[in-house]
């Protein structure tokens, strides 16, 4: 079969990125032919053989995102009748699914479309955009979902015929590349005593995630510790404000990072404190590198993480992380116990399904 993936992939980060990676590896081990249509990036390269194209589009608020709609849908039918492509598999609703879908319309190529979190809980929200989300899973083939919260989701928009096309695929983490074997000198690469706790964050810096709630639990927490937020987005620059503002000791930020398989295991304990979530690939990555979590009762993440891995919280509950980071540092068997529980549970997604 000849399918084209559409939307993050390597060397964009995160975990959209992460799960195209695997289904892609995973598609050509099973003998198919993979074609890759992503956002721009500097850094584009083929992946362990498998073409990566881009499609261009313009850096400017408001317009920016009808560009890439644009340029990114004629070359997907450029590439559909180039490359005989059978399947358009979409990752997010909008715009990935939407362009799928007008491929379709144009050309007739069978679409399936991957929800992985936000794109449910968030962009129906609005009623336009509510429209064009019931439109384009509606008009897809096939409708996947990685947890089971966003499957219920989907079905509370009551789009017709969706609950013969829905199934939920699970995320999945590299077993193999994230793992507790790993040895790490992150905390001297970023000047942290070796011998202090370190509480580690790993993601967007969004308001989705919670990080802002993180940040004031340090003055919560009874040991010195050290907590490092390893992520880029738009609220950086906000947070290093608090932070400097409140001289809140004890932060650091840095980068977004490509080894995050090298940086895991210098944690003690993996923080997540979303306030929405689909099935989020970071937890995955941080239970196999054998770390106790810390996350939130939204989502799918109560699917992941029980009381033999972790402790959930409320969301926006600051008070709350700190008691669970006290927690887990004042008692070392059950920190360690969870973490080597955490590796064990993690093999349950050691391999990523193909749904079609």
């Amino acid at each position: 079969m000849n399918i084209c993936i559409l939307g993050y992939f390597p060397p964009h980060l995160g975990g959209i990125s992460s799960y195209t990676y695997l289904l892609s590896r995973e598609l050509v081990k099973r003998g198919d032919n993979v074609y890759i249509l992503t956002y721009p990036h500097e850094n584009i390269v083929d992946v362990e053989g498998i073409p990566v194209y881009t499609a261009p589009t313009i850096n400017i608020k408001g317009i920016r995102g009808l560009i890439f709609f644009l340029s990114s849908t004629f070359k997907l039918m450029s590439l559909v009748r180039n490359k005989k492509i059978d399947l358009v598999h979409a990752h997010y609703i909008m715009p990935p699914g939407l362009i799928a879908v007008t491929c379709k319309a144009f050309l007739g190529v069978k679409t399936a479309i991957t929800i992985h979190g936000s794109d449910i809980f968030i962009l129906p929200r609005n009623p336009l955009l509510k429209r064009l989300v019931k439109y384009v899973l509606n008009k897809s083939d096939y409708v996947f979902a990685v947890s089971d919260s966003i499957k219920d989701e989907v079905l509370k928009l009551d789009v017709t015929g969706i609950e013969n096309k829905l199934k939920v695929t699970y995320n999945a983490v590299d077993v193999q590349k994230f793992t507790p074997d790993h040895e790490s000198n992150f905390k001297e690469e970023i000047g942290i005593d070796p011998l202090k706790p370190l509480i580690l964050f790993v993601g967007n810096l969004v308001w989705q995630k919670g990080v802002e709630y993180l940040i004031r639990a340090k003055e919560f927490i009874n040991e010195d510790v050290e907590i490092v937020i390893v992520g880029d987005g738009p609220l950086l620059n906000e947070f290093k404000g608090i932070v400097e503002f409140e001289n809140i000791e004890g932060i650091k930020f840095t980068c977004a990072r490509t080894d995050i398989d090298k940086i895991m295991p210098a944690a003690d304990i993996f923080v997540l404190p979303s306030l929405s979530e689909g099935h989020p690939i970071v937890i995955l990555e941080a239970m196999a590198s054998g770390k106790p979590v810390i996350s939130t009762k939204v989502g799918g993440i109560p699917e992941i993480i029980n009381d033999q891995v972790g402790i959930l919280v409320n969301p926006e509950d600051s008070v709350g992380l700190a008691e669970a980071i006290n927690k887990l540092l004042e008692d070392k068997d059950l920190r360690e116990n969870m973490g080597k529980n955490a590796r064990e549970r993690s093999l349950k997604y050691s391999s990523i399904e193909i749904p079609y």
